[in-house]
């Protein structure tokens, strides 16, 4: 798949977003959470993340102890490149996988990444497959109704089919989020809205009557330029299978 037109970066800034994973172990890990680039030490970065990732299941999370991510947005594809090639933190991670994600919608603000998506990008992306990142600053004393809320909503999104894979992110004591992969932007639009599954929107009124995060941000994308593997198969081509089967 192929990543912002030309026309759309002399329209304006488009970021482009990048999400890491790989199994480099306890001891690397730690290395690799005090390893988060700055803005100032990586050209054309606008944000990054490092963070230990988890299943995203009902119940209590479940950490991947030798898993670390890397969550980045940049001013473009060329920048991303740079950072790959000559940054020593993608070395660490460079036996996982890694996916590049056009933002399409945005619901909430996240500050510390400013995202500028594109209407018609998004209207042109509704038939393919799709990724969501949920963002969070968390309040503490709100801790625990978010941890029963998100299970109730994340138990119902690891049963359902269409998501092809997902990871919890966390960097303690307050940044949270979600990665998930869905074969369709219809099939994702089902769990998080449809009548029958209704997990979801009570976890999103909760939040509404009483925030369980400083910040918020849910972040529709297309994603492209994927590389690697992920527990064992490259989620990309399983999305693209699933959305062929599904026809």
């Amino acid at each position: 798949m192929a990543g912002p037109s030309q026309q759309d970066q002399v329209r304006g800034l488009v970021v482009i977003v990048s999400l890491h994973f790989a199994d480099i172990g306890v001891r690397n890990v730690r290395a690799v959470l005090r390893e988060r680039p700055r803005p100032d030490s990586a050209p054309g970065l606008r944000y990054a993340q490092t963070t230990l990732t988890g299943a995203i299941a009902s119940g209590p999370p479940v950490l991947h102890p030798g898993r670390a991510a890397l969550l980045a947005a940049w001013e473009d594809d060329a920048a991303l490149d740079r950072f790959l090639a000559e940054d020593p933190l993608p070395r660490r991670l460079a036996g996982g996988w890694h996916v590049r994600l056009q933002p399409l919608r945005i619901s909430g603000s996240w500050p510390a990444m400013p995202v500028e998506t594109d209407p018609g990008a998004a209207r042109d992306a509704e038939d393919g497959p799709v990724v969501v990142l949920t963002l969070g600053q968390l309040r503490l004393r709100r801790a625990l109704p978010f941890l029963r809320a998100n299970s109730r909503a994340a138990g119902r999104a690891a049963a359902d089919p269409s998501m092809v894979a997902s990871a919890a992110l966390a960097r303690p004591p307050r940044f949270v989020g979600t990665f998930s992969l869905w074969q369709s932007t219809a099939a994702m639009c089902h769990y998080a809205y449809g009548t029958d599954r209704p997990a979801h929107q009570e976890a999103v009124r909760e939040h509404a009557a009483k925030p369980f995060h400083h910040e918020a941000a849910f972040l529709r994308c297309r994603p492209y330029g994927a590389q690697g593997t992920l527990d064992g198969h490259e989620p990309m081509a399983a999305a693209a299978r699933a959305a062929e089967g599904s026809r």
